[in-house]
């Protein structure tokens, strides 16, 4: 189990997420190694890179591999749409921040594989994702 050590409150005691909808009781889990965006990664993932986006909870991390191009990003971002923000720790222009100066950055042609729900990428979301239209 990997996650970043401002997540580890969640991990650690789960029991937490009770009230917004998680419908059964969790154990603790504890890291098995706690990751940094600028920290060493595990050496079987390559040239992968951590990206820091909170925002959906505290120490969101989202994973991206350069060569294939490719983006495991959790709940922050999905297919026009972004992650929850309404949960413990959750701060919407934070989240939106992140993915603007994190997510948005990456070549458009960057597959994003969110948590749940279908593959998007960065082009298509910097066109059509409602929730990162340019701020007033």
């Amino acid at each position: 189990m990997y996650y970043h050590p401002d997540t580890a409150f969640l991990c650690l005691q789960p029991d937490s997420m009770l009230g917004f909808g998680l419908p059964q009781r969790l154990r603790p889990v504890p890291a098995t190694q706690p990751l940094e965006e600028a920290g060493p990664i595990p050496a079987s993932w390559g040239n992968a890179r951590l990206l820091l986006v909170p925002g959906h909870c505290p120490g969101s991390l989202c994973l991206y591999l350069p060569s294939p191009g490719q983006l495991y990003g959790g709940d922050v971002l999905f297919a026009e749409g972004v992650g929850r923000w309404d949960l413990p720790g959750g701060d919407r222009a934070q989240l939106l921040s992140g993915i603007r100066k994190k997510i948005l950055t990456l070549p458009g042609r960057t597959i994003v594989y969110p948590g749940h729900g279908p593959a998007t990428t960065v082009a298509h979301e910097k066109s059509f994702n409602p929730f990162l239209e340019k701020e007033v």
